[in-house]
């Protein structure tokens, strides 16, 4: 019997070895992505230390620039269809978070100053207060999803005199409980665990995160799947995602919400699991003159998922008609 046993056991791990194998997924040195996903526009500006993959699209002249912020996970691709909407009209910049798409980890003069965590909000806050300096950005209108809604929102708290107006969708900020989190993200958080998201990422782990985030996830394809899975890749992202998630506290500095005084617009899916949009309704009711919109049909990336639609309420808000 012991016999039997111990036979099994053996050809188990052995299947257990061929299986992580064939879902093997090394790190991408950043040059083997920069073709694919950083054409013209893109380009990489230094900013204390750190390369970021920026895009600075539309009339350099405009007074009031709209800086656009991503989520965890994301990339300055999610915006490419409200750029599109608005760069005839507005200059917009969005850019790559340290710890993603194709900016990558933290590094820098920046990065070193940081109390706590690289990756906290009041951490990025200033990152992207360093980088308008570096684009002589004086004053700004700000957005930003998710993670980048939590950014935003902390930006116009910190230096409100530079925010001439807030958008959040489906933004990050007072103390909520998710209905569903990616499966990606609970191993990111598990101890010892999360050591094999770095060797290890079947692309079946990033679909079921859009499938989530999406209202709709049928409108999720192939291509969406394939970014997401290959700027995931980018040498040193997934050991910065652990970081970020290990120390992402909710709620954290969410007070402060209540003392902007920006001109906000809030835009939420309705059938976001990630974020629900009892948050929606916390920004709506804390920050004075605030107003919200909400998308039945649409998700957690209500921006991403049907552009066209959900940017007619940011022209408005903008003036833009």
């Amino acid at each position: 019997m012991l016999f039997w046993v111990q036979r099994i056991f053996g050809v188990l791990i052995m299947l257990t070895v061929l299986v992580v194998y064939t879902m093997r997924a090394p790190d991408r040195p950043v040059e083997t992505l920069v073709a694919r996903w950083a054409p013209p526009p893109s380009e990489f500006i230094d900013v204390q230390g750190q390369l970021v993959h920026l895009r600075d699209e539309g009339p350099r002249n405009d007074p009031l620039p709209i800086v656009l912020v991503h989520g965890t996970s994301a990339s300055l691709h999610t915006w490419e269809g409200w750029v599109k909407a608005l760069k005839g009209e507005r200059r917009v910049i969005t850019f790559d978070l340290p710890a993603f798409g194709l900016t990558g980890p933290a590094t820098g003069a920046f990065a070193q100053a940081q109390a706590g965590s690289r990756y906290g909000g009041d951490a990025y806050a200033r990152f992207v207060l360093a980088l308008a300096d570096h684009l002589k950005v004086a004053r700004f209108v700000i957005g930003g999803n998710s993670l980048g809604g939590d950014v935003a929102w902390r930006v116009a708290a910190l230096a409100p005199a530079r925010v001439h107006q807030l958008i959040l969708v489906d933004a990050a900020g007072p103390p909520f409980v998710p209905e569903h989190i990616p499966l990606g993200w609970k191993v990111a958080r598990v101890p010892v665990l999360n050591k094999t998201l770095e060797w290890v990422l079947p692309r079946s782990v990033v679909a079921e995160g859009l499938a989530l985030a999406y209202g709709e996830p049928a409108r999720v394809n192939d291509d969406l799947v394939e970014r997401y899975y290959e700027l995931t890749l980018r040498e040193g992202n997934r050991r910065a995602l652990v970081e970020r998630l290990q120390a992402w506290r909710p709620g954290e500095g969410a007070e402060r919400i209540a003392t902007i005084r920006t001109p906000t617009l809030v835009i939420w899916g309705r059938r976001d699991r990630m974020i629900p949009l009892a948050v929606g309704e916390h920004f709506g009711r804390t920050i004075p003159g605030s107003r919200l919109i909400i998308f039945d049909d649409l998700g957690h990336v209500p921006h991403e998922e049907d552009p066209a639609r959900t940017v007619k309420p940011v022209r408005a808000f903008l003036g833009l008609g």
